[in-house]
């Protein structure tokens, strides 16, 4: 399959985590900060196609994300998070291939920084409450539940990328 498909794959999957955390996750009212799928779907990604790709999947999602409603945060935060994330689970992809406790693993290491980057920022600009004890179980919690979600988006989402992969990657 072709650039274009994967292409427009990823934007739709973006697109719809993003609708679900904005109208489904985040108003649950749950305790600490809630689940990020978009997180999840870049993670997905990279665990397919790479570090390089992940990075520009994550930034791509993450400003996105940074400029659509409900979006009340400096535009380039979640940019940086989502990159990182998609490089840092874009690294674990050969071992994600081979055991799925390493896919977990760099889903959880990618999450738990991205979710850090993102609340860490806030906090050095101003924009998040996380003075005290705030910071470390909200980023715990949203982990937590991130962790929780990741049978149900990552498994699907890396399948349907690697039938659109090519055979060989270029990272």
């Amino acid at each position: 399959m072709g650039r274009a498909t994967r292409t427009g794959l990823f934007l739709g999957l973006v697109l719809l985590a993003i609708l679900l955390d904005a109208t489904v996750l985040g108003p649950l009212d749950l305790p600490g900060a809630p689940p990020s799928l978009l997180l999840l779907v870049v993670a997905a990604w990279a665990l397919v196609t790479g570090p390089s790709s992940g990075a520009v999947a994550g930034f791509v999602a993450g400003f996105v994300a940074d400029v659509v409603p409900p979006a009340d945060h400096l535009i380039g935060r979640y940019a940086l998070a989502a990159c990182l994330v998609g490089y840092l689970a874009g690294l674990f992809r050969l071992e994600a291939k081979e055991s799925v406790a390493a896919a977990l693993g760099a889903v959880a290491l990618a999450v738990a920084l991205g979710t850090l980057v993102f609340a860490g920022s806030g906090v050095i600009f101003g924009e998040a409450a996380g003075t005290g004890g705030a910071l470390p179980v909200a980023v715990a919690s949203s982990v937590g539940y991130d962790l929780l979600l990741t049978p149900f988006v990552v498994p699907p989402i890396t399948s349907l990328v690697r039938r659109l992969q090519p055979a060989v990657s270029r990272d």
